[in-house]
């Protein structure tokens, strides 16, 4: 099967499931004000069906933001790297734990006994010892300053996995110039010796059949780590890889807990392993409404995690080498090889795929530019980004319905409907929401004779206050992820934390819904997006010092 996305002409089934995300997302509002036009009680209860199901969702999310923050405290709490250690003698370790007699309450450490119970009476061989294994991190970098990714690798470095099995392949792009050459050439210099070894790959620009973004710049990385463990005599099955960004800090636990699910799971290949990415690094650094973003977008991978069966890779994810090298590493024709890589291969695997989900945080950085109105802007892009994801509804669709699919029909069919009505929900539910409780009365006069359509703007308000207890509850859980907040800024700030939240409903339409509607406009053109606009990411190094002996200490921005 031909996993790649077609460059240059389509075809016309390919062009229409391109047209499918922006057909619906801007039919529904349309169909709203037909209905508003001609026949206001419809209007009404089809405005109605959709807020009281939105209202359904919201609950739902409330249930899995509190579960899951309970599964990352847990997670975060249990030590990944003595457990890992257990699976190397398995019988030894669950009968050492069985005669304490202790009870259990961490639902990680049940599984953990259970997991010892079936490697202590499994065939040698069968599941892999931790010792053999290795674990590489492929971390993409385009022009990047040393100030923002030597934290980074830090957190690598303190990570409590044992680093002589950790390679570490950090990816420059030629195109961000000298600078970042340099850069890698002095992060290996000085992190060289922690680890099993430290590669710098240049990812040559304008290569055939490449758009300018990351999947490039990773597959490249991979093929050459394909080389590398080759001549190392490394098995590719023993080998896990992480893409990381260049500024993501994973937890200390993230490679000890990587490499035990990876032992534990029979189908290990084809899994990947999704950790939770939080945009905590600069929280309190950046505008208001880029914090309301960043925590909405930290709460959405949260609530991604405790829906397995939906669960796409996002941002930071693991995968073996060997399924790997059978794909062809990621995608190079798309700007979003992220989320894409799901379904690479999910139709590699003939639909025996699954993302893992790990309740462990990979910390990223909020937008954050050198200027309020670059901020503003760099938030946007990123948005759209990640909303142009949508151009996989038309891969996924024109494989769905053809012959060799591959994959069973109805999974895919579920899946595919799954993802097309998620971009669609995106980019219009919050525009209707917000203003179509009065679009009957102001598009057709004889409405205010209709007693549905008349109470519909208190109906909807009615409906919204009861939606604000799932916004209390993520205010209340929003402040159980915040960092602790640095000595430059006063306890004020925390009032400005909480009353942040007002911007919600500007930021999901501005942001979330626009962005949307931006890049499903792009695809109903024909005008694709084929270059990865790199996100500006600051950070702010003030020295307490020197604020004491200025009143207006100067930020230094340092980053992309």
């Amino acid at each position: 099967m031909d996993l790649e996305i077609p460059l240059g002409k389509r075809t016309k089934k390919y062009r229409f499931f391109e047209i499918l995300p922006g057909f619906f997302s801007y039919g529904a509002i349309i169909l709203l004000i037909v209905l508003s036009i001609f026949n206001p009680l419809l209007a009404s209860i089809y405005l109605l069906i959709i807020i009281l199901s939105t209202l359904v969702r919201s609950i739902g999310i409330c249930y899995r933001v509190v579960g899951g923050r309970s599964m990352m405290e847990k997670a975060s709490n249990t030590d990944w790297n003595r457990l890992l250690a257990d699976l190397d003698n398995p019988k030894a370790a669950y009968d050492k734990l069985k005669k304490s007699n202790r009870k259990i309450k961490n639902i990680f450490y049940k599984r953990h006994m259970e997991n010892l119970r079936l490697m202590s009476t499994s065939k040698d061989g069968f599941f892999p010892k931790a010792s053999d294994l290795y674990n590489a991190l492929i971390m993409p970098a385009y022009n990047e300053s040393i100030e923002v990714i030597e934290p980074a690798l830090k957190s690598v470095v303190d990570t409590t996995y044992d680093k002589k099995h950790l390679i570490i392949v950090f990816a420059y792009e030629e195109r961000g110039g000298a600078g970042i050459e340099e850069t890698a050439k002095t992060l290996r210099d000085k992190y060289g010796k922690y680890f099993h070894s430290f590669h710098i790959v240049k990812h040559p620009k304008d290569l055939p059949n490449e758009v300018i973004g990351k999947g490039g710049n990773i597959t490249y990385a991979g093929k050459w780590l394909k080389k590398y463990l080759e001549e190392q005599k490394i098995a590719f099955s023993n080998v896990i890889v992480t893409t990381m960004d260049c500024d993501n800090k994973p937890h200390k636990y993230y490679f000890d807990y990587l490499t035990y699910e990876y032992i534990v799971h029979e189908n290990r290949k084809h899994l990947s392993y999704q950790p939770i990415s939080l945009f905590t690094n600069n929280i309190w650094d950046v505008p208001a409404p880029m914090r309301v973003l960043a925590t909405g977008n930290s709460f959405w991978n949260i609530i991604s995690s405790m829906r397995p069966y939906s669960l796409r890779n996002f941002a930071s994810h693991a995968q073996p080498m060997d399924a790997l090298v059978e794909m062809n590493f990621w995608s190079t024709r798309t700007i979003v090889e992220d989320g894409h890589q799901y379904w690479r291969s999910y139709f590699h695997f003939k639909g025996d795929y699954a993302v893992l989900p790990m309740y462990v945080p990979i910390y990223q950085d909020a937008v954050l530019g050198n200027t309020y109105i670059k901020t503003l802007k760099a938030q946007f892009i990123q948005l759209r980004r990640w909303s142009y994801g949508s151009s996989d509804v038309a891969y996924v669709g024109n494989i769905v319905f053809s012959r060799n699919r591959g994959a069973p029909f109805w999974p895919s069919f579920t899946r595919f409907i799954r993802l097309l009505e998620g971009h669609v929900t995106l980019a219009s539910v919050s525009v209707m929401v917000a203003f179509g409780g009065w679009m009957p009365l102001l598009l057709n006069r004889e409405a205010a004779r209709s007693v549905v359509a008349h109470q519909l703007p208190d109906t909807v308000s009615f409906l919204q206050q009861i939606a604000m207890i799932g916004l209390v509850v993520s205010i209340f859980t929003s402040f159980r992820f915040l960092p602790p907040r640095p000595e430059r800024y006063k306890r004020r700030r925390n009032i400005l934390m909480l009353l942040q939240w007002v911007l919600m409903p500007v930021t999901s339409i501005l942001y979330s819904s626009m962005s949307a509607y931006n890049a499903h406009t792009h695809l109903i053109l024909g005008k694709y997006l084929d270059k990865f606009d790199v996100t500006e990411k600051t950070t702010i190094d003030m020295n307490d010092q020197e604020r004491q002996n200025k009143k207006k200490s100067p930020r230094v921005f340092k980053g992309r």
